[in-house]
């Protein structure tokens, strides 16, 4: 995992010539956004974690009203990853991505693509100086969107199925990891004493 402060030297500055007598200034553009992906890979490596140990049986059972069995929904999480980041591009559905119905990649190819996708939704976080449209066709239509949509539910949609494995896992007695905010502040070394 990067420390704390390799994410402070990778946030991107701008500098402008507004500033007072023409001397530039510095602020972070996409730090926040970032370290929103940042966390979204934290807790999704986390729960994948946690669900290596599942027996077969666990992890194709599914909880009274969530969407799927844990085995369906971390494909899912992680094959949705890939296709958020084609959509930022204008594509979807390239035949490459992980679908709930794919069949299971075993537990360190899922990590090795959660890391990569996760990787990648950081960089694209980082990198967006502006809010660009993107064109995406969808059975035979094109609709636009903002690229910051992709991003939203690229987040949305990881806390969400996230919060279903967990409700599965209690369904079935078994040790949840902490995915809150605070867990993940004390894993990225946020909070220190400073006084």
């Amino acid at each position: 995992m990067k420390s704390p402060q390799s994410w402070v030297r990778s946030a991107r500055f701008v500098h402008s010539a507004d500033a007072p007598r023409g001397r530039p200034i510095m602020r972070v553009v996409n730090g926040p956004l970032a370290d929103l992906f940042r966390y979204n890979r934290w807790a999704n490596l986390r729960l994948i974690e946690a669900c290596r140990d599942l027996t077969a049986e666990q992890l194709d059972a599914r909880a009274p009203g969530t969407s799927g069995s844990i085995r369906e929904l971390l494909t899912h999480v992680v094959g949705a990853q890939q296709t958020f980041i084609l959509r930022t591009k204008g594509r979807q559905h390239e035949g490459g991505e992980l679908a709930r119905s794919s069949a299971w990649p075993g537990f360190d190819v899922m990590t090795s693509i959660a890391v990569s996708t996760s990787d990648e939704l950081i960089q694209i976080a980082d990198a967006i100086d502006a809010d660009p449209q993107v064109d995406l066709p969808w059975q035979g239509k094109v609709y636009r969107y903002p690229m910051s949509f992709f991003l939203l539910h690229a987040i949305e949609h990881g806390v969400e199925h996230r919060t279903e494995i967990k409700v599965t896992m209690a369904d079935l007695g078994v040790q949840r990891p902490d995915l809150d905010g605070w867990s993940y502040s004390e894993a990225a070394g946020y909070g220190q004493e400073a006084r």
